[in-house]
């Protein structure tokens, strides 16, 4: 029990070492080398499935009757609409190539991805509205799977494949990971046929979790290769790094800023500023620049320090947690 409660602790450092460590074993251990050909397809096939049931655990356990939109949820949906408008207007625009195009595409994975199915459960330790927060990770979700079948095919055209094309196979597969399972999930809670699989996910109290540090430790794998086999200096990786500091930080700043305004500052700064990030490196690993993936690669540390603080600073004034 003692090591399950470290693990559970550190689930984000365990999770992330796991899969820096797992990488630099198969690719650098001459013998282990055929078997991470074998091995790559398998976590590529996994990855998608993990966040499906990820996201379906979580909307499990949600009372769809409290999930009621208000008022800074529009607000926040704009400026993040606003955000993904401006950087692929930036790209269009200025028809960026090499890597101007790598750091905005970055920057883009870490702007239009969805809000953390796991910001509710930070809001709530930080004293705010978990009902509200998660009905805009469901929000999020449904804006996400709008702009990227939108935006992508403008900035990384297939050769052979037309623009409606490559929006209906993006809107397809988003669909499939982000919608689905709030559907799914819906009628596993309501069809009575389905209430023996219900309460077992309910009963299991970290099943999200496990879902999360497995799709977490892959990701990390897959940010690690695309780093050791970037073909670019190392100083570029830096302002890959630094950019996704950078944007860390404003979102989180300018979503607390929009809460001030309807008294919801926590709720509203965890929504823009933490990031689906799992989600992010997927999207920019697969429709995008492999290289782009580090920028929500990095991001993943640096909102996790920013929400480390935040604890730590209203477990000691709890007096100001808003």
């Amino acid at each position: 029990m003692g090591l399950i409660s470290i693990l559970k602790k550190w689930t984000l450092p365990v999770a992330i070492a796991t899969g820096v460590i797992v990488y630099l074993l198969f690719a650098f251990i001459p013998l282990l080398s055929p078997a991470s050909e074998v091995f790559e397809p398998i976590f590529g096939f996994l990855l998608p499935i993990c966040m499906f049931l990820m996201l379906y655990v979580t909307f499990c356990k949600v009372d769809f009757r409290k999930l009621i939109p208000v008022q800074w949820h529009l607000w926040i949906g704009l400026f993040q609409v606003l955000l993904v408008l401006i950087v692929v207007g930036f790209i269009l625009f200025f028809k960026l190539q090499g890597n101007s195009l790598i750091l905005m595409e970055s920057s883009l994975a870490c702007i239009i991805c969805p809000c953390a199915s796991a910001a509710a459960i930070v809001t709530q330790k930080l004293g705010g509205n978990i009902e509200d927060m998660t009905t805009y990770t469901f929000l999020s979700n449904f804006i996400c799977a709008a702009l990227i079948p939108t935006c992508f095919p403008l900035i990384e055209p297939s050769v052979n494949v037309g623009f409606l094309d490559s929006f209906l196979v993006i809107l397809n597969r988003v669909c499939l990971i982000l919608l689905a399972p709030m559907v799914v999930a819906y009628f596993t809670k309501h069809w009575q046929i389905l209430r023996p699989l219900y309460n077992w996910i309910v009963s299991v109290r970290n099943l999200g979790f496990y879902f999360w540090a497995f799709t977490l430790t892959i990701v990390t794998g897959t940010t690690v290769k695309n780093i050791v086999h970037a073909n670019t200096t190392v100083l570029f990786l830096v302002y890959i790094a630094l950019l996704g500091l950078l944007l860390c930080l404003v979102q989180f700043a300018i979503g607390r800023f929009i809460g001030r305004f309807f008294e919801s500052t926590i709720e509203s700064g965890q929504a823009l500023g933490q990031k689906n990030t799992t989600f992010a490196i997927w999207i920019a690993f697969s429709y995008l620049n492999p290289l782009s993936s580090v920028g929500p690669g990095c991001y993943i540390l640096w909102q996790n320090i920013i929400n480390s603080i935040e604890l730590w600073y209203y477990d000691r004034h709890p007096q100001k947690r808003d």
